[in-house]
């Protein structure tokens, strides 16, 4: 199974447009159950002070993590740059699920990264980071990330009006899917 996580809680967010089409896609080329994952979607009553604490997972979280995240063997993780870096939502959910069955989650799982970004370096710091961060939980992070940049003018009504993003996209799913 490929769990596609949109990084962000921010509601109306433009990178939900990008991981959305990411998931139509996998959907099209994928031999594989494919899976969406927002965060701007997902309750929040996981996070408190003994949230580290073995046993006191949130049930929510529980849930999240046996449905989509423990089940997957693969991930596409959409992250926006938040000052630099990825969001505070996506490294905390992150935390979150890696309280319980630490090594069921990422570790030995191909996981494609894509930042976003308004400016013109589409989240590349950000992507590192979360490149080290999985890296250190044992994933395999595909080594061609994508950023896109100035995500605010390829995107009109919801969708994605740039020709030559909609087949980047495609060409980074192929390469997900052989990977």
């Amino acid at each position: 199974m490929i769990t596609v996580i949109n990084g962000t809680n921010r509601l109306n967010n433009n990178s939900h447009v990008i991981a959305q089409h990411f998931y139509e896609l996998l959907l099209n080329y994928a031999n594989d159950e494919v899976k969406y994952l927002s965060l701007d979607q997902i309750s929040h009553d996981w996070f408190f002070p003994a949230m580290y604490e073995k046993g006191n997972q949130a049930e929510s979280v529980a849930q999240l993590q046996d449905e989509f995240i423990s089940a997957a063997n693969k991930f596409y993780i959409i992250s926006p740059e938040y000052n630099g870096g990825i969001t505070g939502a996506l490294k905390l959910f992150i935390d979150a699920v890696s309280v319980r069955n630490y090594s069921m989650n990422f570790k030995n799982k191909k996981i494609a990264l894509v930042g976003t970004a308004s400016g013109r370096a589409g989240n590349l710091r950000g992507m590192d980071q979360l490149t080290h961060i999985l890296q250190h939980m044992g994933a395999v992070v595909m080594p061609q990330q994508l950023p896109i940049s100035r995500i605010e003018t390829l995107i009109e009504n919801n969708k994605i009006k740039d020709a030559s993003t909609l087949d980047t996209m495609e060409k980074h799913v192929l390469t997900f899917v052989n990977f």
